[in-house]
């Protein structure tokens, strides 16, 4: 299987890269700036592409068989709306028929229509990219599109960590531990996310996985 991940080049990216390459797969690394992306196995090819072009994305994205995304966009967040209808428009005209999105967990329910992002201890700082990965969400969601899409939450907290192999899956709703926290690590995130490219369990649909 021949896979490019855009975004390639963030926390994120990088173990979904490493993922790829632990599994056997044939792996692309799509980035913004090449000369930033280093220390990564050689076997991995590197190319420059915008994520919110879409002529960009099918032109990298072509030959390949599934996408990933893991674009982040801190300081301007409302852009990954954009990146979510060029990544459809994109890879559609490349006849690349599979994408995998690492998305937000602000837009998952706590309790019956209260998102995590609407409870009072969210903190107002993270609510612009919140709210831009809703938005994307939504995006995928109304989209008219070949690309099977699936949209990936994470636990409350992601950050870098161990990889444990573990991690459960559940709907819309935020997964919590015993010990009320919900969490997972950027390794097992990335587990999830390629299990979901090589299984294909949840096509056209937003998912979550933590601990």
């Amino acid at each position: 299987m021949k896979l490019i991940v855009f975004g390639a080049n963030g926390a994120l990216g990088r173990r979904l890269v490493m993922e790829c390459l632990e599994r056997g797969l044939e792996v692309t690394a799509a980035v913004r700036d090449i000369s930033r992306f280093e220390g990564v196995a050689r076997e991995v090819k590197v190319v420059a592409a915008d994520a919110t072009n879409p002529d960009a994305v099918a032109a990298v994205a072509a030959g390949h068989d599934e996408a990933l995304s893991a674009v982040t966009q801190h300081s301007h967040p409302e852009v990954l709306v954009a990146v979510a209808q060029s990544l459809l428009d994109g890879l559609s005209a490349a006849g690349v028929a599979r994408l995998v999105v690492a998305g937000g967990a602000g837009s998952l329910y706590v309790s019956d229509g209260v998102r995590l992002m609407d409870t009072p201890d969210f903190h107002d700082d993270w609510k612009p990219e919140a709210q831009a990965q809703a938005d994307a969400l939504d995006t995928y969601r109304a989209a008219e599109t070949d690309v099977d899409w699936s949209y990936v939450s994470p636990g409350a907290l992601l950050e870098p960590g161990e990889r444990t192999g573990e991690y459960r899956v559940g709907d819309d709703h935020l997964l919590t531990s015993d010990d009320g926290h919900s969490r997972i690590s950027m390794e097992d995130f990335a587990i999830a996310m390629i299990d979901e490219v090589e299984n294909d369990a949840h096509p056209r649909s937003r998912f979550t996985a933590a601990y």
